[in-house]
């Protein structure tokens, strides 16, 4: 069975509004906390589109707003105003229930901590999106977990537990579980904070092949010389968007 990595024309028409826009389309968005010493406001009025095959690397202070806006783009957490599409879905409208499929089947989410069930083995983990949200017949779900573990290059640690595996394997193991059902955008963030220069390296080339493939991929870090290498670099400062320029 070959892997199959959706390819969508860039920046192809919503014929439901009769408009052209990004696969990620982000508008006037805000982001208020309410603590106790008072509101804090994560995003201000945010304004950000990316089409189809780009590589954003989002950059910025720690406080500065970048997992926040990670948490909007895939569902994590709801905006206080504004408007979110991606892939044309209004997320803003959505109930959990309704972010929780459409996540699913659209979204990829790669974490800094890996987050792979320790009781499962790593193909069983990879397998767990397919399962969700039935997208692939069951015979077929392990084969398929198989080739993506092989395009992450750690296949023949298909049936170890995460904690037989080093950081490295993990972080490729949970990029072969975002794509389990084959989501044309990627969101990661921080994905390399835990992993040494060498392995840091290697995962984003496993990102810009992917990239390369057709997925559109949205990443947070703090890694300057790997922000460097997107295709678009977006820079946060106090909850707005100070630069956002193109590396061509």
């Amino acid at each position: 069975m070959a892997i199959r990595l959706r390819k969508l024309p860039p920046d192809h028409e919503d014929h439901r509004s009769g408009t052209t826009n990004g696969l990620i389309d982000l508008r006037n968005l805000v982001k208020t906390y309410h603590t106790p010493a008072g509101d804090f406001p994560a995003l201000k009025g945010i304004d950000l589109k990316a089409g189809t095959g780009e590589f954003v690397m989002v950059v910025g202070k720690s406080g500065s707003g970048k997992t926040t806006l990670i948490n909007m783009i895939t569902g994590i957490d709801k905006p206080t105003s504004g408007e979110i599409y991606i892939d044309h879905a209004p997320l803003h409208t959505m109930n959990e229930d309704q972010i929780a499929q459409w996540r699913g089947r659209t979204m990829g989410v790669v974490f800094q901590f890996f987050q792979l069930l320790p009781t499962l083995s790593v193909v069983e983990n990879v397998m767990i999106p397919m399962d969700f949200c039935n997208t692939y017949p069951l015979r077929e779900r392990r084969e398929r977990a198989m080739h993506l573990l092989e395009l992450v290059d750690i296949a023949e640690n298909a049936d170890k537990l995460p904690s037989e595996v080093s950081g490295g394997q993990q972080q490729r193991a949970a990029i072969a579980r975002a794509l389990a059902n084959d989501p044309p955008i990627l969101a990661a963030d921080e994905p390399t904070g835990n992993l040494d220069s060498r392995t840091s390296d290697a995962i984003f080339n496993v990102f810009q092949d992917l990239v390369d493939h057709g997925k559109t991929l949205i990443m947070v870090t703090h890694d300057n010389d790997l922000a460097s290498r997107g295709s678009r670099q977006v820079v946060f400062s106090d909850g707005e968007i100070i630069n956002g320029q193109d590396h061509g």
